[in-house]
């Protein structure tokens, strides 16, 4: 008995502006396919609608705002088209970081490393270095990411500590892992909100999402604009979050 009692519980709180959004940018060939463009069409204006998603966070006073970028599923799409999203997120460091940067953004990003180039790990790890003591929004893009994947390297890391005996197994726990997870040190979203129509969550988040409100909207990535944030900020402002409790009304 005395054990359950010590299971907590977060707290109901009132869904004010959330602290942590994280975009699902979905529907950039469709909207190209559309206008019969090709898929870089879409790509392309889907780095503008980024611009717009980091401007409107910053306006509706959001401080932390994660965007899945580059799925570590991505790379089975066909070459041309991850070598052209490869050159986006280059080109979004070479000229987007610098005026982040002035604007008090700070950057991380989160996903397997390992296997990426070393020149673009270099950038990557630049443009974290360039922004880290910054006090304002805080842009989490997720590239090269897979939540699976993030587990398991999780699981890893608590597995070789046990081996070096520097942690005992009967002391692992949900925040040993999560320690150890990509987001370590960042809040867990408060509400996921995707694009396109569709409804899932495509590997995306799966162990911070246990709490996390969902928001789908119709409209594409392209698409994408401080109109549609507001709307899907008003729908998740007028939910009640119990995280398992019940309502204060109730």
């Amino acid at each position: 008995m005395a054990q359950a009692e010590n299971k907590k519980t977060p707290e109901p709180v009132g869904t004010g502006v959330p602290k942590h959004v994280a975009l699902i940018m979905d529907g950039n060939g469709r909207w190209a396919q559309e206008r019969s463009l090709p898929r870089s069409a879409g790509h392309w204006q889907g780095v503008e609608a980024v611009r717009r998603a980091v401007k409107a966070a910053g306006e509706f006073g959001i401080d932390y705002l994660t965007l899945y970028s580059f799925s570590s599923e991505n790379w089975a799409r066909p070459a041309s088209e991850v070598d052209y999203l490869l050159s986006l997120l280059k080109r979004f460091i070479h000229t987007d970081v610098n005026t982040l940067h002035a604007e008090g953004v700070r950057i991380l990003i989160i996903g397997e490393r390992d296997e990426l180039s070393p020149d673009l790990r270099a950038e990557i790890e630049q443009c974290e270095a360039l922004t880290r003591d910054n006090t304002g929004l805080t842009l989490v893009v997720a590239f090269n990411y897979g939540s699976r994947d993030e587990i398991v390297r999780a699981a890893r890391k608590v597995a070789a500590e046990v081996l070096e005996g520097t942690l005992d197994a009967n002391d692992i726990s949900m925040e040993t892992l999560g320690r150890h997870l990509d987001t370590d040190g960042i809040p867990d979203p408060d509400v996921v909100i995707r694009t396109s129509g569709e409804q899932r969550l495509s590997n995306f988040l799966l162990w911070q999402c246990a709490y996390t409100e969902f928001v789908f909207v119709e409209e594409y990535w392209p698409e994408f604009d401080h109109n549609v944030f507001q709307r899907a900020l008003d729908q998740y402002m007028n939910r009640d979050r119990r995280f398992g409790g019940v309502a204060a009304s109730a």
